[in-house]
């Protein structure tokens, strides 16, 4: 089954895991009044009063007001693969149905914090909305996200490279994947320099084990890459990722689905903003 939830249950369930989520203190992507102090500086005629800076004023003799600049909202771009690999496994839910909730969720809990939310397709339909502040648009694409294919390619690595000369500002890109695309770590590498860079990876339980079989031999179904295999062949080797992905300073959370999600999820962005990401 790919998702037991209808549309009614689907949104409960996204509004109840966004609530959940908390940024916390994390004062670059998420939190702020709007505006800024930059500076003080002398009064000059059809300056508002309630701009005087008093404390200035008092000390120098000479009316001052502040100045204040707009935050700038570090926009967040989320990256789902819509592949196969995602589609299928051995739960109620997949792996795909899962990171529709939770990049949906993730979308509704930065809108909360005034962060416009993007969201780039890395299958091969065409999934590319850019970051605005409308949730509706955010009910939209995850309406339509809800449908999938089976014989998507992944595109990961493509989009990731694609995505990066558009971007004009710092942003928080969140990669929503299993990592079947063997180049996606070495097109994010470059991303991770100028931007702040998550990737959520879901695993079916059923990757884990071995693939119980003779040998034979066959075609991986979204890259084409023909290989050989035995039955203590394993479907997933997790660890070289992961260490790529700590030695480049990118946050990475393993979502195991038929563990459950919400609270690893909470725990994880609350661990980011104690140490806070989206600082630097």
């Amino acid at each position: 089954m790919h998702d037991p939830l209808d549309e009614r249950q689907f949104q409960i369930a996204v509004r109840r895991l966004a609530g959940s989520l908390s940024y916390g203190t994390d004062p670059s992507p998420f939190n702020g009044s709007g505006i800024e102090y930059v500076q003080s500086r002398p009064y000059v005629a059809g300056d508002p009063v309630k701009s005087i800076d008093w404390k200035v004023t008092a000390r120098s003799g000479r009316v001052h007001v502040k100045e204040y600049a707009a935050t700038k909202r570090m926009p967040v771009w989320l990256l789902l693969d819509t592949s196969a690999s995602m589609c299928l496994g051995s739960q109620s839910m997949t792996k795909y149905a899962w990171a529709v909730q939770v990049a949906t969720a993730l979308a509704l809990a930065s809108l909360a914090r005034v962060s416009p939310v993007g969201l780039l397709g890395c299958g091969t339909r065409d999934l590319d909305v850019r970051p605005s502040l409308s949730r509706a648009r955010v009910f939209l694409w995850s309406h339509r996200l809800r449908g999938f294919r089976l014989d998507e390619q992944t595109t990961l690595a493509r989009r990731l490279r694609q995505l990066g000369p558009r971007l004009d500002q710092r942003s928080l890109l969140v990669v929503l994947s299993d990592l079947h695309d063997p180049g996606a770590l070495e097109a994010l590498a470059p991303m991770a320099e100028e931007h702040d860079c998550v990737v959520i990876e879901f695993r079916d339980p059923a990757e884990r084990g071995q693939l119980g079989a003779g040998i034979f031999r066959a075609r991986e179904a979204e890259t084409g890459r023909r290989f050989t295999a035995h039955g203590a062949t394993r479907w997933l080797d997790p660890e070289p990722a992961a260490a790529w992905l700590r030695r480049a300073g990118i946050d990475h959370l393993v979502l195991e689905i038929e563990k459950p999600v919400a609270p690893r999820l909470r725990a994880f962005w609350s661990r980011r903003a104690t140490l806070g990401k989206g600082s630097r």
